[in-house]
């Protein structure tokens, strides 16, 4: 295995990779889709972008996931909120994920179910789970969510970074006051299909009515503990503490703005009220200005990551976490700068005690049993709920409030 960053091979990583032999590594959220279908070069094109070689200025590729010990991933098919049209767009997304299959079928095996995440670990092979990052690609109907389904998709992040017609982002205006009758329709319907419910980018009072309403776990796929860094996109304690009763789980992110207060700080002058970077600013050329006035920007760590996961497994329980980098090609944590460094993350856990199973929970365990959990739901429900019948139901109703 070669070592990449500042942290040497030791006892605790050698145990780390010594588990993950039999463990299945899981992580919640990726977007090389839209990485490859914004590359200049390849412009969608998987073939083009070539996965098989090592990309030094962007964090995933096979070689990396391979040396990651990556077991199943999570790759986001990201809609903007505001693009001109939504519902192609996911579809184009969907069809990246479906590219990345077909181009490697050796590495990759298509994941619809949860028993393919062992399958896939049993046939040395990277099970692959699609996911959709942002409801806008619905245009306020449902019939596109059934389509997805059928296309793949077994998880959807409900909104991305702004409100939408029917829900309120963590980051964004709170119209709403959390869901509209659309929105719970929407998670109604995602419970039905057997898909996961995401609060990733919801806002908090959205957390909690899709706890109230939800027949199956939800994730958060992608956040941290909002009472160690108050990003809006973190996850208060109230709601990690109904993770338990609810049976769904946090995955651990790597965003340095959600795991450093002092880091967020940093960024606060260069962020709107909600928390996000106001349109139109030019934000490396606001980043150097500030860094030139007040000093370097301070970097989140690994191990600060890790505090956040312990604090997270305090509150909601060691059968509600997970880990969901949201690697991108963006800023990234010191110690966990490309796919290749989760075993490093599953180290620092060991050495400050953690025992094998919990290791093995927060890996992939958890996420294998709420998948499960989710099937489960569907079928039941599928069973006592006819498929919602009129496409113009929710024409009406979709911005009232709820």
């Amino acid at each position: 295995m070669t070592i990449h960053g500042p942290h040497q091979r030791d006892a605790a990583l050698d145990h780390a990779l010594a588990l993950l032999e039999n463990v299945p590594l899981v992580d919640g959220h990726n977007d090389l889709p839209w990485t490859i279908r914004t590359s200049r070069l390849a412009r969608g094109d998987v073939i083009a972008y070539d996965l098989t070689r090592v990309h030094e200025r962007a964090d995933t590729d096979i070689p990396r996931l391979k040396e990651g010990r990556v077991s199943a991933q999570i790759w986001a098919a990201f809609i903007p909120s505001k693009t001109q049209q939504p519902a192609r767009a996911a579809l184009e997304l969907i069809d990246v994920i479906l590219r990345i299959e077909e181009a490697h079928p050796d590495v990759f095996l298509p994941a619809r179910r949860s028993s393919d995440i062992e399958r896939a670990k049993r046939a040395g092979k990277i099970a692959s789970i699609i996911g959709i990052e942002g409801g806008v690609g619905l245009e306020n109907s449902l019939s596109p969510l059934r389509v997805w389904h059928a296309a793949g998709a077994r998880l959807m992040t409900l909104c991305h970074n702004e409100t939408l017609d029917w829900i309120d982002s963590a980051t964004d205006e709170k119209r709403h006051g959390g869901l509209t009758a659309f929105g719970r329709a929407v998670v109604r319907e995602l419970n039905r299909l057997g898909m996961f419910v995401d609060c990733a980018h919801v806002s908090h009072d959205v957390m909690r009515q899709v706890l109230d309403i939800s027949a199956a776990p939800i994730v958060m796929s992608h956040s941290n503990a909002f009472a160690l860094c108050d990003h809006p996109r973190n996850v208060p304690d109230d709601v990690l503490a109904r993770l338990k009763a609810n049976g769904g789980l946090v995955m651990a992110t790597f965003v340095p703005d959600f795991i450093s207060r002092a880091t967020r700080n940093w960024d606060r002058p260069l962020r709107d009220t909600h928390g996000k970077a106001p349109e139109g600013l030019n934000v490396e050329k606001a980043a150097a200005e500030r860094a030139q006035a007040v000093g370097p920007r301070p970097p989140a760590t690994l191990q600060q990551l890790a505090d956040h996961i312990l604090y997270l497994a305090d509150k909601a329980g060691i059968d509600h976490i997970g880990i969901g980098s949201d690697f991108f090609g963006g800023p990234t944590p010191v110690g966990l700068e490309d796919v290749s460094r989760f075993p490093f993350l599953l180290a620092e856990l060991i050495r400050r005690g953690w025992s094998d199973d919990s290791i093995a929970k927060i890996a992939g365990g958890n996420f294998v049993r709420a998948f499960r959990a989710v099937e489960r739901a569907s079928k039941s429900l599928r069973e006592e709920r006819p498929l919602v019948g009129r496409i113009d139901e929710f024409a009406d109703s979709r911005a009232s409030p709820a």
